[in-house]
């Protein structure tokens, strides 16, 4: 779906649009792998003040309430651009499909949501880097995809660091290794909706995908979102606003550098997100990463990494 800008004469420009338009005739020069590796980071970077707002705003709130509110704001977003380019535009070929991917993304929602607040950024992000390996497995399960043993053993180390993370967790009294495994089990269900949009993008455009992602989630999310409800000021209005532009932001990000990179090179900078999720944490919420979080997260991040560069080598051969 174009963008299409009106073209400004040089003399018309300000100060702060030369400039801008000089940075980015530089940044048009650089190698397409490295802005390829820049957007992911931007990515990374815009997922990480998402997560940071939204377990803000999770901890004032009730948990589906926030994720109905997450979402909502997400459609008010993208309600410029079904403006500008026709409802007809966003209509999906496959309603069905849109539904069935809302209602496994609104499950792993449900659970994410309940967590985020329970537990710290960086425990959250390391969990989430287990995506990967839960995509191969579902891909195998579910769509016949061969798994060879590349793809077993990264399973098997990417799970020894989901237990280097969560098992200080359980050697307490406490509930937080109750809300690891809650989070942890929100993970599959992801993976599951990102194996349904795979399948909707034959037909499907990026922009349909994602406004059906959110009207659909909205709408899914009422019956729970109601039984707690509570009147957001304006204050977490704005907060809410602000999660649907970085969510729409970070997505934008993601897909530019797919379209630049291929996805097994952008593994390599996942890691860093963890690093973003620690000084959020610590910043925001006072969290201290603990080592065992680190070090789960980085073997994590090997795994996922080491198949993602089998994978591409397998597909040049």
């Amino acid at each position: 779906m174009p963008f299409k800008k009106r073209p400004v004469a040089p003399h018309q420009r300000s100060g702060l649009q030369r400039r801008f338009a000089l940075t980015r005739h530089h940044v048009a020069r650089l190698d397409p792998a490295v802005k390829g590796l820049l957007w992911t980071l931007l990515a990374g970077i815009f997922f990480v003040q998402l997560n940071t707002m939204a377990r803000l705003l999770t901890g004032q709130l009730d948990p589906f309430q926030s994720q109905f509110l997450r979402y909502l704001c997400g459609v008010v977003v993208m309600l410029p651009l079904v403006w500008r380019y026709g409802v007809k535009t966003f209509m999906p070929v496959n309603i069905g499909g849109q539904f069935t991917r809302g209602i496994v993304h609104t499950v792993g929602l449900g659970l994410w949501f309940v967590a985020l607040p329970k537990i710290s950024l960086a425990e959250m992000t390391a969990i989430s880097f287990t995506t990967p390996i839960f995509i191969m497995i579902g891909a195998w399960l579910f769509l016949r995809e061969s798994m060879h043993w590349e793809r077993w053993l990264a399973a098997a180390i990417g799970f020894t660091g989901v237990v280097v993370v969560m098992g200080p967790n359980f050697s307490g009294h406490g509930s937080s290794g109750v809300y690891s495994l809650i989070m942890l089990a929100s993970v599959p269900m992801f993976a599951a909706s990102f194996l349904i949009t795979k399948a909707l993008t034959r037909y499907e455009t990026a922009g349909v995908i994602v406004l059906w992602q959110a009207l659909t989630v909205t709408v899914l999310s009422i019956p729970l979102a109601v039984l707690n409800w509570q009147t957001p000021t304006l204050l977490q209005w704005g907060g809410y606003l602000a999660c649907g532009v970085m969510g729409s932001a970070a997505h934008y990000c993601l897909t530019r550098s797919y379209g630049l990179v291929d996805i097994s090179a952008t593994q390599s900078l996942k890691f860093l997100e963890l690093v973003w999720a620690s000084i959020m944490g610590w910043l925001v919420f006072s969290d201290q990463p603990a080592n065992s979080t680190l070090v789960g997260g980085l073997v994590i991040s090997v795994s996922t990494i080491w198949i993602a560069r089998r994978e591409s080598r397998r597909a040049s051969l």
